[in-house]
């Protein structure tokens, strides 16, 4: 940690935006974040990552970080410069941020106390970024580097659930290979699946979040179009049986005593879509019920689901958990998000918010745990 004198208010930087078809989702989530920040208690320099990689500085300005029109927003519109760079010193030693342009002396922009990724997808939500924030010796919010791994990654994710005795729904796994070098056996291999566990399937992306490139599948004529829509996303596939029933969200927050589960919320069935895709959460705003209507006895055993697959993902500061209320009465866990959206529609702030802790609480309490927690082995 850097040296501080009483007044000195700690640096956050958030990051945002990133190389994954999630950008424009992190851009929105970024724009919620930088909104909430008590700025009486922080500094904050908003960092955007373009598609392409590059780290720019950007306008610390929420109100473009929004959907407008139905247009999602980029962090190519939101830098300063078209060519200028941030660079974070892979170096635990010094914390100071600079930012480069083409014919100009470099810049430093002064010391980081903490980050606040709000990177969803690959390069950001997936350990990469948590990598680097460690070998800097940075401080960042949310889970470290195995746990968002496997928080990113629906195969492992599941085999590690399931090791711990949480319940999993069937799921079948199409690697890249598999897919490339043998397609027709990959595809046997689907639909032996769906033989044993019927018809429709979702097809996804193993390693990509917000609902992109999943496909509902009902027969074996949309099977192609399906795989090579998720390897759009990721060459390494997951093929999981429909399962009947409510889906279910749960917040868990880590606090000082350890991790707590808030209210869960349910995501109605959608009209206009055929599940709850990109369009039905980002575009079209369906809207959750908080909380769920649920039994007692039903919300206990969800959020201790919930805490029991934070624990065993090994994740810290927060998770958001998805389930199925089957229609016998069993939850099955369908995946966690270690970075979740906190878009102003986004189920993770509006639980903890019916939960008693609010939006600006929230965002206070990730960073003020990020700055207690020591990077390295712990």
């Amino acid at each position: 940690m850097s040296s501080q004198t009483p007044s000195h208010k700690p640096r956050v930087a958030v990051v945002f935006g990133g190389r994954s078809s999630e950008h424009a989702i992190s851009v929105l989530t970024a724009g919620a974040v930088l909104r909430a920040i008590d700025r009486e208690k922080y500094d904050v320099l908003p960092i955007g990552i373009t598609t392409d990689g590059r780290w720019a500085l950007t306008a610390d300005d929420p109100d473009r970080m929004a959907i407008t029109d139905r247009r999602l927003p980029s962090v190519a519109e939101l830098a300063e410069s078209a060519e200028g760079g941030v660079v974070l010193p892979v170096d635990p030693t010094n914390r100071e941020v600079v930012y480069n342009e083409p014919g100009s002396v470099p810049k430093v922009l002064g010391e980081v106390d903490v980050v606040f990724p709000v990177l969803h997808g690959p390069y950001g939500e997936d350990g990469t970024l948590q990598g680097l924030l460690e070998l800097s010796g940075v401080p960042y919010v949310g889970s470290g580097v195995l746990a968002s791994a496997v928080g990113q990654d629906k195969d492992y994710m599941k085999r590690v659930f399931t090791s711990f005795g949480l319940p999993v729904g069937p799921y079948e796994v199409i690697r890249p290979r598999e897919w490339e070098n043998d397609p027709a056996a990959a595809r046997k291999k689907i639909v032996d699946f769906a033989g044993e566990h019927g018809w429709p399937l979702f097809v996804k992306p193993a390693r990509a979040g917000s609902s992109m490139g999943i496909s509902k599948v009902d027969d074996i004529s949309g099977l192609d179009e399906a795989i090579e829509e998720a390897r759009r996303h990721d060459p390494k596939i997951l093929v999981e049986s429909l399962l009947s029933g409510r889906e279910i969200e749960c917040g868990v927050l880590e606090f000082e005593d350890g991790p707590r589960a808030s209210v869960p919320a349910e995501i109605p069935p959608v009209t206009a879509h055929d599940f709850y895709d990109f369009e039905a959460k980002y575009i079209d705003s369906a809207a959750g019920i908080v909380p769920a209507p649920l039994t007692a006895e039903q919300t206990a055993e969800v959020q201790e689901l919930a805490v029991a697959a934070f624990e065993a993902a090994s994740c810290e500061g927060l998770v958001r958990a998805d389930f199925f209320l089957q229609d016998n009465g069993e939850f099955v866990i369908n995946e966690i998000n270690t970075l979740p959206g906190f878009t102003p529609i986004s189920m993770y702030p509006r639980m903890w918010q019916e939960s008693g802790v609010s939006y600006p609480e929230l965002i206070d309490r990730l960073l003020r745990a990020a700055l207690q927690r020591s990077t390295g082995l712990r």
